[in-house]
């Protein structure tokens, strides 16, 4: 019996300090949400070092939490409020773990579970898992895909998760509800999740690193922490698999930690036929072609060597050089939001339009690295004609003082400043309609891509830089 399962466990497992009160008759259900609990539930609880009070915690999450016990990584000084409640802490490197062990026993993976492929990467991960879906889809695998653009079975949408990469409870009340129907996995990793151990016990057959720049140092506190987080993919990995990496120099630096326990194998990008260029414009980017690169090589894993036309199958990627042409005007909306993908995308277009003038309106998000936005700003400068510098994801700072960290960044006359990102995207447009009709340009709208919010003041409103080219199309009867 589940119940009887929960409770062995709670009471043989090795905690480091714990109070066990009278457990109710029946534990029906372990939970990652506090508001997701009732009185049959165990709740985890993972504490982050971020600077928030444990008092402030528990009026925000725990004090109305019917949860019959609470799993935390850390004592918190709120555990007196709480009477009445089993309360058990783990020693902070057994988390992950101890996690797994209650996920095996109420979502377990069964025998024959699906093959896993995970992909992490500062940038174009979305990118990789989605080109992977396809390709493996029409060669007839039933493939279910978890990341940032939420949970998609063969190509088809199924949820919306609000992660890169769900908390481990999450994923495998997912992977439990999915099982029978897909043959594979393919996940985003990112290195929170390695971090916060939300991929604990996944057995990836094979794993594929997209490249390593500047990001998430609000959260790693410096470089070397971030590019650690990401080695961890590396434990994931089972015997007989091996990582597929795009950078030379990320491989050299696994290497140069110790034996990575794995092989790694450096890709380059894929040499695509014009034909397929033609067809396919977005993998006239140097960066797609990685990622088509490394796409192939998980899915030749799976499917076994061969020379097959993948590019015949791909889609655009939601927010990713999507492109739209009016006359000698090209929109590109993108994702691109750390110094390395600004550069990256930013190139690429350069190459890509070698007559255009290049216009970029960009923005960064709040209450995260600040150090990434001098960095974002030097970048955009660097390739453009034209800069509108506007807001992302604001979140809890003020946008005018996100702004003049950007500026800090940007040598020469300051560029324009549009604080409100609609009216950035019609001055933008204005400046495309201004200019003579046989002038080509390239205007690049990055940071949002597939995000259909702005994050502001604590709440998410709807908001669509599609949506805004579109209604400025209409406007402008382009």
């Amino acid at each position: 019996m589940l119940s009887d399962s929960l409770s062995h466990l709670l009471e043989t497992l090795d905690f480091a300090w714990r109070r066990a009160s009278a457990l109710p008759a029946t534990l029906t259900n372990i939970q990652w949400r506090a508001d997701a609990c009732d009185p049959g539930s165990i709740l985890f609880f993972q504490r982050f070092a971020d600077g928030k009070r444990d008092q402030d915690l528990y009026r925000r999450y725990l004090a109305a939490s019917p949860c019959a016990v609470l799993v935390t990584n850390q004592r918190l000084d709120c555990f007196d409020a709480m009477p009445g409640k089993g309360i058990y802490v783990t020693r902070p490197w057994d988390w992950a773990e101890t996690v797994r062990r209650f996920c095996d026993l109420v979502y377990p993976l069964a025998p024959g579970a699906p093959c896993f492929l995970g992909v992490t990467g500062t940038n174009g991960k979305t990118t990789t898992v989605k080109y992977l879906e396809s390709m493996l889809a029409a060669q007839g695998q039933r493939i279910l895909t978890i990341g940032t653009l939420g949970i998609s079975r063969n190509g088809q949408p199924l949820a919306a998760t609000g992660f890169t990469s769900p908390p481990l409870i999450e994923l495998r009340r997912l992977l439990h509800a999915e099982r029978g129907e897909c043959d594979l996995v393919a996940m985003e990793i990112s290195s929170h999740a390695l971090d916060q151990g939300r991929v604990q016990g996944i057995p990836l057959c094979n794993a594929g690193w997209t490249n390593f720049s500047q990001d998430h140092l609000d959260y790693h506190g410096d470089e070397a922490s971030y590019f650690a987080a990401k080695a961890r993919i590396l434990d994931l990995i089972q015997p007989g698999g091996r990582l597929f990496c795009s950078s030379t120099e990320v491989a050299d630096r696994l290497r140069g930690r110790g034996e990575p326990g794995v092989p790694i194998e450096v890709l380059a990008p894929a040499a695509l036929s014009p034909e397929a260029i033609a067809a396919k414009p977005f993998l006239a980017l140097a960066h797609n072609r990685a990622n088509y690169a490394l796409a192939a090589a998980l899915a030749d894993g799976i499917l076994g060597p061969g020379a097959r036309p993948y590019w015949r199958d791909l889609r655009p990627v939601d927010g990713r050089f999507e492109c739209q042409s009016i006359g000698n005007r090209t929109l590109v909306i993108d994702f691109a939001h750390t110094p390395d993908a600004l550069e990256t995308i930013l190139t690429a277009i350069r190459a890509a339009f070698p007559d255009a003038r290049v216009a970029t309106l960009f923005g960064c998000g709040g209450d995260r690295d600040h150090g990434k936005r001098p960095l974002m700003g030097a970048a955009v400068a660097r390739h453009s004609d034209h800069l509108i510098v506007t807001s992302d994801n604001p979140r809890t700072e003020d946008p005018e003082r996100i702004i003049a960290d950007i500026l800090t960044g940007i040598p020469g006359p300051a560029p324009e400043v549009v604080v409100e990102r609609p009216a950035a995207i019609a001055r933008l447009c204005d400046l495309l309609a201004s200019r003579p009709a046989d002038e080509p340009w390239v205007a690049l709208i990055a940071g949002k891509g597939h995000e259909r919010y702005i994050d502001r003041d604590g709440h998410k409103t709807y908001y669509s830089d599609q949506d805004e080219v579109e209604r400025n199309r209409r406007r402008l009867g382009w």
